[in-house]
């Protein structure tokens, strides 16, 4: 079976096709600008010879998405006869609030549960629906399913992700700790117990999705039971723009003294924070990583901090899953900041925690970077969230349809 991935954002989505036999990787894209001037799709064919590109009005979802199954059976760059080879469409859908706790299949009852669900997440919720309903207009007879960033921590306890505020906001508005990344986490979580050759039922991992966006979960015995993200994607970890973890009394006290909306610090909180606030160069830990060398102290000084949180966070979870067999790193910095991986796991020998600083001096490349003396193993997966949901819609089609 042929499964194409679909990941839409507010103007744009990113695609794949992958054969489900091997799990092969047949092609991928970006579409750009939908509904704005200068719309463009980028097309790669694996194995191909160069990436195409044509810039052509898209005023909505609809349009982009019609350009990419054009591009997908097109004679010289297309990697399908037909669209009927597509057995099902993937859809990444952000956020299921407590409705979901697994991928499901796409009906008109999940479509009105998004819709719910809408508030939670009006950036990401409304696009993940436009694409939808574009694939399932343009694709009526072909199974569509919805993966959620939100359904792998769906196992949290109560005492995870219940807030101490009054109850009744929990059971009226359903504030709680939601978590995100779900798909990355439960990839690497798994792919890790590949490679170790043991039982996921049998560890207790830890992984740290480490990007401009960051998050890390506690896995005990293979499902979720903390995840540092809430109730939404600003809590948890300093991010390459978003504050992380601050308390809460600063909201009330920033916005008196500079006359601010809670729109406007919202704004602050989730764009102008984090390493970037910091740092006062940019949320790109790359730029801030050079900077530091040449004696910015800002810059080292976030670079410190965004490692103290996830250090912070490792702990907690040890503590909370009393131990831990394998350390994750994943994601854009996880998978390829050699020493942010060096700082975070610096000094944490006497909890078996022991890098391997040559194994280290790697970006990109799945494999074991502890010393052979660590009790705790530490991995470097990258992280493939696309065969995560295409692996979900394989399994869903063939057993349920």
């Amino acid at each position: 079976m042929k499964v194409l991935v679909i990941n839409c954002g507010s103007s744009s989505l990113k695609y794949q096709v992958l054969d489900m036999t091997g799990e092969h990787l047949l092609a991928k894209g970006l579409v750009e600008r939908i509904g704005i001037e200068g719309s463009i799709i980028t097309h790669e064919k694996i194995g191909g010879e160069e990436k195409f590109k044509l810039t052509t009005p898209m005023k909505d979802h609809k349009d982009a998405i019609g350009h990419v199954l054009d591009a997908l059976v097109h004679e010289e760059h297309g990697v399908l006869k037909s669209m009927s080879e597509i057995g099902g469409v993937g859809h990444r859908v952000v956020h299921a609030g407590e409705k979901y706790a697994s991928s499901v299949l796409i009906t008109k009852d999940v479509i009105q549960a998004l819709e719910e669900c809408s508030d939670l997440a009006p950036l990401h919720n409304p696009p993940n629906l436009l694409g939808i309903s574009a694939c399932r207009e343009l694709m009526p007879d072909t199974p569509m399913i919805a993966v959620f960033d939100t359904a792998f921590h769906q196992t949290m306890p109560s005492e995870s992700y219940i807030y101490a505020l009054p109850y009744e906001y929990y059971k009226k508005y359903g504030i709680r700790r939601y978590g995100f990344h779900g798909t990355s986490h439960k990839y690497v979580a798994e792919r890790a117990a590949d490679i170790l050759n043991v039982n996921i039922d049998d560890l207790k991992i830890i992984t740290c999705h480490l990007g401009n966006g960051a998050s890390m979960a506690a896995i005990k015995r293979g499902k979720c039971i903390d995840t540092s993200m809430g109730f939404t994607p600003l809590e948890g970890l300093v991010m390459g723009t978003r504050s992380g973890d601050i308390d809460s009394a600063i909201v009330n006290y920033i916005m008196e003294k500079e006359g601010l909306s809670s729109s406007e610090l919202n704004d602050i909180l989730n764009k102008k924070s984090g390493v970037l606030g910091i740092s006062g160069i940019s949320s790109d830990f790359r730029d801030i990583g050079l900077a530091a060398e040449e004696g910015n102290e800002r810059a080292l000084l976030a670079l410190k901090i965004f490692a103290h949180r996830v250090r912070f966070y490792i702990g907690g979870y040890i503590a909370e899953m009393n131990g831990v067999d394998a350390i994750v790193f994943t994601a854009g910095v996880g998978e390829n900041d050699i020493s942010m991986r060096d700082i975070i796991c610096n000094d944490l020998g006497n909890l078996g925690i022991k890098l391997d600083l040559v194994k280290n001096k790697v970006r990109g490349k799945e494999m074991i970077i502890s010393r052979d003396d660590s009790k705790v193993k530490i991995l470097l997966i990258p992280t493939n969230e696309e065969l995560m949901i295409a692996r979900d819609t394989y399994e869903i089609i063939k057993n349920k349809i």
